[in-house]
């Protein structure tokens, strides 16, 4: 498998908040008390978050991209499958998924890497949608010329 899940959830949520914690320390000595309270909740945000760890790796029959792509697909699914059963789900990045010394202390090996984290819990309020593209403006038609 080109991937992987981390399962974050009850107390584990808060110990990985002290990893993040630790690593935001490192970059930002002089951080105040109100911003590393931040970096401290945010696996606590929902109850649940599933980390997607990407393990692409060369492969005889599998082109890396592909299995980044799998990888995607991956956290897309969890995505869906979360809607689908009536939960509120959001797949993010952020800075926490590309320090090395965080991915470390939450366990990923020197060859993985985040796809996201997938946060799921009950929605608090209609979610919000975000502006879209016209789809003439993502969305072709092969003619053959």
């Amino acid at each position: 498998m080109p991937w992987r899940f981390i399962i974050f959830e009850g107390d584990a949520r808060l110990a990985a908040g002290e990893a993040i914690v630790a690593g935001f320390r490192t970059k930002y000595p002089e951080a105040k008390p109100e911003h590393v309270e931040v970096e401290r909740a945010r696996l606590a945000r929902a109850p649940l978050v599933i980390a997607v760890v990407s393990r692409a790796a060369p492969h005889v029959k599998i082109p890396e991209w592909e299995q980044v792509l799998s990888a995607g697909a991956a956290a897309m699914s969890l995505v869906l499958a979360a809607h689908a059963l009536g939960y509120a789900a959001n797949w993010i990045t952020e800075w926490y998924a590309y320090d090395r010394g965080v991915l470390a202390a939450l366990g990923l090996n020197d060859n993985e890497r985040i796809a996201g984290f997938v946060h799921i819990g009950r929605p608090s309020e209609p979610p919000e949608d975000r502006p879209r593209p016209p789809l003439n403006e993502i969305a072709t038609r092969f003619t053959g010329r």
